[in-house]
Formats: structure tokens, C-alpha cells, sequence
């Protein structure tokens, strides 16, 4: 009967006729039955001499046999251990090659509720983003991630590297086809500016959107910490948003105890449209230590001259442009019927601003540092870094620059600002 090894946590035994337990007895079970036979027909002197000459036979014969069974087994043993001891070697680096060697592993996701409430599933870690909205291009180069931005749209101008970055057209009616060929992780979108029929045509791709949605500077600066975590980067985010909150807290300081300015923020000239109460810009006119006379629930009212005229602001306020469409400047206005009934236009009290004002975005704080300086230049005339503010304290008197008012809409801060007010 052939042997077999049996390996334990104890020593190879051998498993076969010859494996005895230590109380079995020596000879084989065929043996003991033929001797009970043959005690039965023999005289027992013969017998007994015969069997146990046999049986001392038998037993060195056994004996043999276990040696060299032994012996096989000890060879056995002293080659399977070299062998278990290579496999544990050699199995990671096996299994590691297999590995390797197969297909890429399945992209890990993690889910984030946007601001308009969808349930959105983003690949982790986001390497390759499209933006769809100059405010969105700004943050993700506020929070240092410009090298992951492989696209955006014909109006994200800022800062300067931006222009540089492949476009997908516009932000009302980007290219599909040039998304898709951007292979990119997430596409970020405004709610308002951008149309619901473009986030759906992505749903439809296969392509994940995350959508913002803020409607005040103090907004802003949260919708900014929930994008950088989105973007795998929270740590840059709470750090902005510090910066952001610091910033706009030392303003505060330097306006307690100011009265506010009363303004109005001239959107477009003719017909006169305004910002309403409700509007993130409106609220940046607040921090920077003015009151604007609109009292409008509408996000963007139409006003009349001669209502302007009767509430008589102290300033009017306007958001510069990078355009040269059309030559809108402070003097121009003051030629038009009706503007010289101002106050504010006879003692050309008007502040320019930087359009950071219109988009909702980090450089918004910025903007309305810059407004409240022009408004309330003593404030911050005590301040040791505001030597400048000291030697031209009627900057908010400077000359308005050249701006977009045509009907398409052409200025993109401005178009961002009446979408994302809405």
C-alpha cells in the first residue's frame, strides 16, 4: 500500500499500512489471525517456535522497511520545506506582477450634495476639471489647482493664464463635443448662468457636474471651502476662506463707526438698471460701507431718472471692464438729459471699482476693499500701509474706463453677475 505525507503544524508523519498507534501490536493483522488458526490444529511447541521465528523475522523486515521509509521521509521533508519557504517568497512578488499586469483597477467615488441639491458622484482624485463660469475659473486658481484645469469658456479672463487655457465656447451653450474630448472628471457649472439643459446633456454622457449656487459674499467664501473639498484639497480651502473672513474682518474695523454711503450701482445706463437688495453685489456694497437706494425686491430693476434724482445718492458706483466696445465713461453720462440733476454728477462723486465685484468669487473681498477706500477714504488715512490713500484721497473721483453696455450682453463679469443674482 503506498505512502502518503501529511503536512501539520507537528512533524510529517506517514500514513499507510506500516502507521501503528503505540499500543497496536507489532505484527501485521493477517499474521495474528493465521497463528490463532493454526493453534488451533498444531502441537504449541512447534507452533509457537515456528510463528516466533517468524515473527522476529517479520519484525526486523518491518524495522527495514520503517528506516528506509524514514529516510524517504526526512528527504521529503528537507525538500518541501526550501519549497514552502521559496513560495512565501515568491508569492507577492507573483501576485504583485499578476496584478500589474492586469487591467487598471475601478476608479474609487465619493459622493457630495451640491448647492442646488443634487446628489453628485465624483471620481477620486480629480485630476482633470472644465469650468464653465469665469467666477469658477478664478477659484480653482484661487485655490492653486489651475494646472488641473484643462478647459473653460470664451469669458474666463482671470486671471491672465486663464485666456491661455483651451475653451469649450461659451457659458450659455459650451460644445458638448469639446468637453467630451477633454476627457475631463468633473464639469463645474453655475446654477444660474449656466441652462439646465447643458448639466443634463453631461448626466447623459456620463459626465459628473457639481453646480454653485451662493447669493452672499459670506456665501461665496462657504461655497469656496465646499468646492476645494470636492476637489480633494480641503486643507486649501479652510485656508482661504480664513484669509477671506480675516480680510473682511479687518475692514470692519477700520469702517466702525462710519456712516454709510448712500449709492447706486449703475448696471446699464439707459434704460438705468440697478441691483436689487437681495443680490451678492448688493451685500458687497454693504461691507464696503455703502447703502445703496434701491430698495427693490427685483434682482435687476429698472429705475428712473427721476426717481435717481430725488433720492439723490452720495455716489454713483460702477465695475470697470476689460472691453472697449463702447466709450460709457463718467463724463458721457453727465452729458446725457437729466444725469446734471444729480448731486452726485455735479460734484463728480463716483467710484470705479474692479469687476471682481460682479462674479462671485474669492477676488469679490478685494473689490470691496477697494470700494470702501473710495468711499470712506479717512477711515483708513491712520492706517500705516495706506500711504497711497494719504496722498490721493479723492480717488473715487478718477475717470470711469471703458465699459460694455450693448444688448448682447458682451461684458462677462456683468453677465455672470446677473445670472448667478437671479
Amino acid at each position: 500500500m503506498g505512502k502518503a505525507v501529511r503536512i501539520g503544524r507537528g512533524p510529517a508523519t506517514v500514513i499507510g499500512s506500516e502507521s501503528r498507534k503505540p499500543d497496536y501490536p507489532p505484527a501485521p493483522q493477517r499474521l495474528a489471525l493465521f497463528a490463532r488458526r493454526s493453534d488451533a490444529k498444531k502441537p504449541q511447541g512447534v507452533s509457537r517456535g515456528f510463528f516466533i521465528a517468524r515473527e522476529i523475522l517479520s519484525d526486523k523486515r518491518r524495522i527495514v522497511l520503517t528506516r528506509i521509509n524514514a529516510r524517504r521521509n526526512n528527504l521529503a521533508r528537507r525538500a518541501f520545506i526550501p519549497l514552502l519557504l521559496c513560495a512565501a517568497f515568491w508569492c507577492p512578488t507573483l501576485q504583485a506582477q499578476t496584478q500589474s499586469a492586469s487591467p487598471a483597477a475601478a476608479p474609487v467615488y465619493k459622493d457630495f450634495l451640491d448647492e442646488v441639491g443634487r446628489t453628485v458622484r465624483v471620481p477620486q482624485p480629480v485630476q482633470r476639471i472644465v469650468s464653465l463660469a469665469p467666477s469658477l475659473t478664478e477659484t480653482i486658481y484661487a485655490l492653486g489647482l489651475q494646472d488641473r484645469l484643462v478647459g473653460d469658456t470664451d469669458y474666463c479672463d482671470y486671471p491672465p493664464d486663464a485666456q491661455k487655457k483651451p475653451k469649450v465656447g461659451g457659458a450659455i451653450n459650451p460644445s458638448l463635443e469639446q468637453i467630451v474630448a477633454m476627457r475631463p472628471d468633473l464639469v463645474l457649472v453655475t446654477k444660474s448662468l449656466n441652462r439646465l439643459e447643458t448639466v443634463t446633456a453631461l448626466d447623459g454622457l456620463g459626465i459628473p457636474s457639481y453646480s454653485t449656487d451662493p447669493h452672499t459674499v459670506e456665501e461665496i467664501i462657504s461655497s469656496t471651502e465646499r468646492l476645494a473639498e470636492v476637489l480633494g484639497v480641503p486643507e486649501a480651502g479652510a485656508t482661504l476662506g480664513a484669509g477671506l473672513e480675516r480680510h473682511l474682518a479687518e475692514l470692519q474695523q477700520h469702517l466702525s463707526g462710519v456712516i454709510p454711503s448712500r449709492v447706486i450701482f449703475i448696471v446699464w445706463p439707459d434704460p438705468l438698471i440697478s441691483v436689487g437688495k437681495h443680490t451678492f453685489i448688493a451685500d458687497a456694497l454693504r461691507l464696503a460701507g455703502a447703502s445703496s437706494i434701491v430698495n427693490s425686491s427685483q434682482d435687476w430693476p429698472q429705475m428712473s431718472l427721476e426717481e435717481v434724482v430725488r433720492l439723490q445718492p452720495d455716489f454713483l458706483v460702477f465695475a470697470e471692464s476689460h472691453s472697449d466696445a463702447a466709450q460709457n465713461d463718467f463724463d458721457v453720462i453727465a452729458e446725457r438729459p437729466g444725469w446734471r440733476g444729480l448731486d452726485a454728477v455735479r460734484n463728480r462723486r463716483f467710484a470705479v471699482i474692479s469687476d471682481a465685484v460682479n462674479r462671485p468669487a474669492p477676488r469679490i473681498v478685494s473689490a470691496i476693499e477697494d470700494l470702501a477706500r473710495q468711499l470712506h477714504p479717512r477711515a483708513f488715512s491712520t492706517h500705516p500701509d495706506d500711504e497711497k490713500e494719504k496722498k490721493n484721497p479723492s480717488h473715487a473721483q478718477s475717470q470711469l474706463p471703458n465699459r460694455v453696455m450693448d444688448s448682447s450682453g458682451g461684458d462677462p463679469a456683468l453677465m455672470e453677475a446677473c445670472a448667478c443674482a437671479r
